[in-house]
């Protein structure tokens, strides 16, 4: 059986945790923070978890991480 290919985007983006969850970073952190609210910043500092809905469809995207 040939191999899959990894989703290039897929792989800079997400990541798996020891017990198999996705992880990601979040959005709004990169330009134009002076005029963002202090909140907001320190809620996109932190990593998030994807929905279980979403996981099979992004760890199918990255079959090769670990």
């Amino acid at each position: 059986m040939p191999k899959q290919k990894t989703h290039s985007g897929a792989k800079k983006r997400f990541k798996l945790t020891k017990s198999g969850l996705v992880k990601y970073m979040k959005t709004n952190k990169r330009h134009r923070l002076t005029q963002k609210d202090h909140k907001r910043k320190r809620i996109a500092r932190t990593s998030g978890i994807c929905s279980p809905a979403n996981a099979p469809t992004v760890k199918q995207l990255i079959p090769y991480k670990k």
